[in-house]
């Protein structure tokens, strides 16, 4: 299961991966992760990094903690991670900037690691989450625009 949304946004790239890359951002913009930070002595994002996430599940509940390590990061250009479960990978997030005159495209978008748990639960529901999810990465791509673009740093 995958998807991605784009926004445009009247910004320079650098500024945007900014906040995107800097986890601890992640509550101003994300209607399920509501708090983030950086782990084993991280200070901002480096391949490799490793940070954990605070997720209120469909903004109501359950509420838990998923660890994460950045699998893509290049300033002004992308930023990607992976969420893990144990040391595997689940789920892979990422965002990927392009310029576009005075603009720039970002997409954001997630793909979720074949398996058979994976199988079962597209064919049990996953759809259901697959739209909540470009739904939320609408409403974080449209709240990142709102920051950058009002000028106001969050």
């Amino acid at each position: 299961m995958h998807g991605s949304v784009t926004v445009s946004m009247a910004a320079a790239p650098e500024q945007i991966w900014d906040l995107i890359a800097d986890v601890r951002n992640i509550g101003k913009f994300s209607p399920e992760t509501f708090e983030a930070e950086w782990l084993d002595g991280a200070t901002g994002p480096a391949l490799g990094a490793r940070f954990r996430g605070h997720v209120r599940r469909n903004e109501i509940g359950p509420v838990y903690w998923t660890t994460c390590r950045v699998r893509a990061c290049q300033p002004g250009r992308e930023f990607g991670f992976e969420v893990l479960l144990g040391d595997r990978a689940v789920n892979n997030w990422h965002y990927l900037l392009e310029p576009a005159g005075a603009s720039t495209d970002v997409t954001e978008s997630f793909r979720l690691n074949q398996s058979p748990l994976m199988a079962v639960y597209g064919m049990l529901g996953g759809q259901l989450r697959r739209r909540r999810n470009l739904r939320d990465m609408g409403k974080t791509l449209e709240r990142i625009r709102a920051a950058v673009e009002g000028g106001a740093r969050p």
